[in-house]
């Protein structure tokens, strides 16, 4: 019997998820003028913890991006990550598992607009495996939807109403045979995929499409960056051609859900070789020890939540 979640964080305290509603007239169900945010818990069998990953700079976008919807955090950072921590305790999950905080707006009037509605936080957890196959490699298609513009709804603002987008390009992909979907920006350049940055690496150097291309600034993005470039590889931020994506050494797809997963064919043409490249392996590689607590977390991304006994039908504690 697979285990469930059981708690939500509503109204400034943790809930039966049952408690946790809003009413369909609540602006942010109607208009989708609400804020999320996606964090991974990693489950360590050796340390008997899960570790949740960057934690902080997932709380800090989600305060900063709620600015573009005229929205403030009710409570400090700080409170809503050790509510994030509560929230896991309460649920001792034993496995993976994935965070979604949401600010939205929370009144129940017609009409859409920003200005003057109050806002409410709410978050759950639920167990997450593999979103995308990040082993074998998936097969993608430019997508004929055209990812929003940051003067239509900011892509880079996790806006609710903006993953209408991502859902019907999403949607296409898979009808038509593929994994995923990579849609171009309004200017007819690469952006990202549906709901995952994207990487391509041509003569040994990593490319990606700059925060200015109407992406998500993706904390994943970031990361591997980084990683990158402790590994002495080079990373450039620039506009990508989409027929960059036919001739490119390798393609890997990158975020919260999708961690790092190669792309093997985009359009019916194969990515190279038509396996996972090197780079792209070893930057998979490097990041699963980080998230998993296997290597030093010499920059302090990882914060720990203690293990318990919780199996299926067992009842929760703080």
């Amino acid at each position: 019997m697979a285990i469930e979640n059981r708690y939500a964080f509503f109204d400034g305290e943790i809930v039966p998820i049952e408690r946790a509603k809003i009413s369909i007239m609540t602006s942010a169900f109607n208009y989708g003028t609400a804020i999320f945010e996606g964090l991974r818990g990693y489950w360590s069998d050796e340390a008997e913890r899960l570790y949740v990953f960057r934690l902080h700079e997932h709380i800090e976008r989600l305060r900063r991006n709620g600015r573009i919807l005229m929205m403030d955090l009710p409570h400090p950072v700080a409170e809503i990550e050790h509510a994030v921590v509560r929230l896991l305790r309460k649920e001792a999950f034993r496995e993976d598992v994935y965070v979604r905080p949401l600010l939205y707006k929370s009144a129940c009037e017609i009409g859409p607009r920003i200005h003057g509605d109050p806002c409410a936080l709410a978050i759950f957890a639920a167990p997450f495996g593999r979103y995308l196959d990040t082993k074998n490699g998936i097969a993608a298609c430019v997508s004929s939807w055209r990812r929003l513009a940051d003067n239509a709804i900011p892509p880079r603002g996790k806006i609710t109403g903006a993953y209408v987008d991502s859902a019907l390009a999403k949607s296409e992909a898979i009808l038509n045979g593929f994994d995923e979907a990579i849609l171009l920006s309004e200017e007819g350049l690469v952006s990202e995929a549906t709901a995952a940055n994207l990487f391509l690496v041509r003569n040994r150097e990593l490319i990606t499409p700059p925060v200015t291309a109407d992406i998500l600034e993706g904390i994943t993005r970031a990361t591997l960056i980084a990683l990158a470039r402790e590994d002495g590889i080079p990373v450039v931020e620039r506009s990508v051609h989409r027929s960059e994506l036919y001739v490119a050494d390798e393609i890997f797809l990158c975020g919260t859900a999708s961690e790092v997963a190669p792309v093997i064919e985009v359009d019916r043409r194969a990515v190279a070789d038509g396996v996972p490249g090197g780079i792209t392996r070893t930057l998979a590689a490097r990041f699963e020890d980080l998230v998993r607590g296997r290597s030093e977390d010499s920059r302090g991304w990882l914060t720990a939540v203690d293990g318990s006994s919780r199996r299926s039908g067992d009842a929760g504690r703080d």
